[in-house]
């Protein structure tokens, strides 16, 4: 299945040390070879590139490891296809707007018996299962509260139910997020660390890499990394509980 990749912190920063690793796994360390795409918001734009070539030899990939776009919320995708043609239309992530911003999806797993139902509102471009659910989530939403956007406390019992009938239909691991509020479902595998002071060195599973972040941050700094497995090997990442959804709000995970 695909790899995900998540940033949320309170000060915004750059992934090009966590990408250097996650790029690593579309075609050197790992067989996600079917294309990739990362998602940077910045105030209400957000930046996208999306590629379908493998993330390890893609020319924009390498673009994305040397720029360091600084965000507070950044999703990242590398895909192995369970349904849908290899193309750019079936890249994640996949964005959309409501309330008048962008909202951003990218998923991990397969949802083999779900089918989009009739939706006013939100059609999928590409032929995947996963932004038939995006399409469905947002339709949800927007129809649940029409004229504004509702406060996280609001919208996070709507997203829980939205996310449990999806669940049902197979494997739904997801990130989500609008610029403000960033969500993580854990539907079988997906992991996460919170990096803030007193900073430390890390070191990449997929490349000989190492940072310390010491030296590049400054003592308030908080930086929340979500990732489908651990991207450093002398660090300790927390395991999401199957079916559980976080938000995550200044680097910190909320148990909503």
């Amino acid at each position: 299945m695909c790899q995900l990749l998540g940033m949320n912190c309170n000060v915004p920063t750059d992934i090009c040390f966590s990408f250097e690793g996650f790029a690593a796994r579309g075609g050197k360390t790992d067989d996600h070879k079917d294309g990739w795409g990362i998602a940077f918001f910045e105030d209400k734009g957000c930046r996208m590139f999306v590629d379908d070539k493998p993330s390890i030899n893609s020319p924009t990939a390498e673009l994305v490891k040397c720029y360091p776009i600084h965000s507070t919320h950044v999703i990242a995708h590398i895909r192995k296809a369970t349904q849908g043609e290899i193309s750019l239309a079936n890249c994640h992530p996949f964005r959309r707007e409501i309330w008048g911003r962008y909202w951003v999806f990218a998923h991990n797993g397969d949802l083999p018996n779900f089918k989009l139902p009739p939706t006013q509102f939100y059609r999928p471009v590409g032929n995947t299962d996963s932004e038939q659910a995006f399409c469905l989530i947002l339709e949800t939403l927007r129809l649940r509260f029409p004229h504004k956007k509702p406060s996280l406390e609001e919208i996070y019992p709507t997203l829980r139910e939205i996310t449990d009938i999806i669940y049902e239909e197979g494997v739904f691991n997801y990130l989500l997020s609008d610029g403000e509020y960033f969500f993580a479902h854990c539907s079988t595998k997906l992991c996460y660390i919170v990096r803030q002071a007193p900073f430390a060195a890390a070191h990449l599973i997929d490349q000989d890499v190492s940072v310390d972040f010491n030296e590049l941050t400054t003592p308030s700094d908080r930086v929340a990394v979500i990732a489908t497995t651990p991207l450093t090997d002398n660090e300790v990442w927390t395991i999401i509980p199957e079916g559980k959804l976080l938000a995550f709000q200044d680097g910190l995970p909320l148990d909503l």
